[in-house]
């Protein structure tokens, strides 16, 4: 029988060549520090300005979500602590196109928020000092300048290269105290404001619920919420890196959802009640008004002046700079990790596994490091899709219910030092937390993830399928090169991938016509994979055809939803809600049933040294 990788000696494995130098606090602190970033200045205005005071319900809400949608991954993480695990994990129970589909989306996200991270640096930082001349306009977009910004922008990234090759250990030591920063700057913030509370913000004009519930649940979307806590999923990329990662893996994920819930809630109270309308030249409780108002630009900078704290202000332009950095060498690492865990189970060259003295895998951290200096060229396109493609991060999060499920059925007898309580119930509800949250990405940038993620199936038909026998060389290349072509002219004609202005070219075609095209595409591509496929072939096929069938569920729901581009959506909220819910749950049912006992799977069981800590090859 064929299969992906060959089973290997513990002393042949890269996954024991990796150091576990990381303990519980600094496992946390790696989650922490991407969800707590630039964004913490901008998102208590935007939050307030769709739902109120009630936005600080979303922010429990946001966090409770993310924390369903994680607990699936703890039992994962426990059981197969390794690092890269998100995109290694969904081989085990639904086959190699399920892992490719969800491993190669996720690592292009991972491999560019870099990229972002050192834009927003050096974007504040050229707006705020013109003279250094970082930025300039093109097309209505900031865009960095040639040389300084694009130069300084690279030479950023390879400070994330450098703070990341000489091991974990370094890298954890840095982002430690860097994190702290990030941690210990809001909160004196937040106490600050607190000196200036004026609890009449909180039920002025129309009272807590200035926008009903549906306010809560905009702001989730709308107000960057359920976006700057989509974070944790960092300890799973450097678990294979963890001391005693059967304790510290729950409680670091746990932990990194609940430390950063009480920062943004600091913060969202103290900016509540510190509220100078005057100042902010609204009226008192217009608060849809305060996007657009004195305030919008800078609104914790205004806030502190207001309170009587401005020279403290100094110390937020500080941190404008130093919490995207902190983010970029993380995610920075968790790429590396990420096009690590496909080399080894076989999903990209072998080289990309190979790890230097310091037990770090520098082939892919080389990788990382050129693609992310990729998206630093000056194109408003890339821009767009930069800002859109991290979106792909959140498809991760969608496997964690399917693939815990599926698992309980086909190694009931696995060692689980964690078990998620009542499996039947929290898989489902946190898988629809996870599809949610990929909706609520809106239909612009689900768009422009689904262009990308699934061209990535040419690789797969070309590459992946080949390597394992599956599919004859020649047959593979000539299909993988018809869709390619086909995939190219359809989304050029569709007029929404990469496309700056975020709708629709004059002259494309009519959504029907393009999702129907994209569908029929799909279609005919995984028919003639599968008809000149193997038999093993096929099973892994197969069991990737929910997750191909829910995702263009989701994308149309997402256009003719409230999150989409027409002014009169034909499902308006709560009706595209309800209809989501739905698809999660006839999706849900369709997944567990697709899983089945993978060879992957079993060479993990059968592995001797899974028992003495040391992971294996799947």
């Amino acid at each position: 029988m064929n299969t992906i990788s060959e089973p290997s000696s513990a002393s042949g494995n890269p996954d024991t060549k990796l150091k576990r130098n990381l303990g519980l606090w600094q496992l946390t602190l790696l989650g922490v520090s991407t969800q707590i970033g630039s964004g913490w200045l901008f998102a208590v205005l935007s939050s307030a300005a769709v739902a109120g005071p009630a936005a600080i319900l979303s922010w429990i809400i946001g966090a409770i979500m993310i924390l369903i949608v994680s607990l699936p991954w703890i039992e994962l993480g426990t059981l197969f602590p390794r690092s890269g695990g998100i995109v290694r994990y969904p081989a085990l129970s639904h086959g190699v196109l399920t892992g490719w589909i969800t491993g190669w989306g996720y690592w292009i996200g991972t491999a560019c928020l870099p990229a972002v991270e050192a834009q927003a640096t050096l974007t504040y930082l050229g707006g705020s000092f013109p003279e250094l001349g970082l930025v300039r306009m093109e097309s209505g977009t900031t865009v960095l300048a040639w040389p300084n910004g694009i130069l300084t922008g690279i030479a950023i990234l390879a400070v994330f290269f450098v703070v990341n090759l000489f091991g974990v250990k370094l890298l954890a030591k840095v982002n430690t105290w860097v994190t702290i920063w990030k941690i210990v700057v809001p909160t004196i913030t937040f106490v600050l404001l607190f000196f200036s509370f004026r609890a009449s913000n909180l039920t002025i004009r129309s009272g807590f619920f200035p926008t009903g519930s549906s306010g809560i649940v905009h702001a989730l979307v709308i107000g960057g919420i359920a976006f700057a806590y989509v974070g944790s999923r960092q300890v799973l990329d450097y678990a294979g890196e963890a001391r005693n990662p059967e304790r510290t893996i729950p409680l670091a994920i746990i932990g990194s959802c609940l430390i950063p819930m009480v920062v943004y809630l600091g913060l969202q109270f103290g900016f509540l009640g510190a509220l100078d309308w005057d100042s902010a030249g609204v009226a008192p409780g217009d608060w849809s008004a305060l996007t657009s108002s004195n305030w919008a630009s800078a609104p914790l900078f205004q806030a502190l002046g207001a309170a009587g704290f401005g020279a403290f202000a100094t110390v937020l332009l500080i941190d404008a700079a130093v919490s995207p950095a902190g983010n970029g060498w993380v995610t920075f690492g968790g790429a590396a990790r990420s096009s690590f865990g496909l080399g080894v189970d076989g999903y990209a060259p072998s080289a990309l596994a190979k790890v230097n003295r310091f037990g770090t895998p520098w082939v892919s951290l080389l990788l990382a490091l050129v693609v992310s200096a990729l998206f630093m060229l000056p194109f408003p396109s890339w821009y767009q899709l930069v800002s859109v493609v991290s979106a792909a991060l959140v498809l991760s999060y969608l496997m964690g219910s399917p693939i815990a499920h599926v698992l309980r059925r086909t190694a009931p007898h696995a060692p689980r030092t964690w078990r998620l309580p009542a499996v039947g119930f929290w898989a489902p509800v946190g898988y629809l937390a996870g599809l949610f949250i990929i909706y609520a990405t809106g239909f612009s940038s689900l768009v422009q993830l689904l262009v990308i993620t699934f061209a990535g199936l040419v690789i797969y038909g070309a590459y992946t399928a080949v390597r394992t026998g599956w599919i004859r060389g020649s047959v593979g290349w000539a299909l993988s090169a018809a869709f390619l072509a086909a995939w190219i002219f359809i989304n050029a004609r569709g007029g929404w991938f990469m496309n700056i202005t975020e709708t629709q070219r004059p002259g494309s075609w009519d959504f029907p016509w393009y999702v129907a095209a994209i569908a029929v595409t799909l279609a005919l591509y995984l028919i003639a994979l599968r008809a000149f496929s193997t038999v093993e072939g096929r099973k892994h096929l197969d069991a990737g055809i929910w997750l191909i069938t829910t995702l263009l569920a989701v994308l149309t729901l997402s256009y003719y939803g409230e999150f989409g581009p027409l002014a009169a959506p034909l499902l308006p909220d709560p009706y595209d809600l309800c209809a989501l819910v739905v698809i999660a749950m006839v999706s849900y049912r369709w997944s567990v049933h697709s899983g089945f006992r993978t060879d992957q799977l079993d060479r993990a069981l059968d592995d001797d040294t899974a028992h003495d800590g040391v992971m294996p090859r799947l």
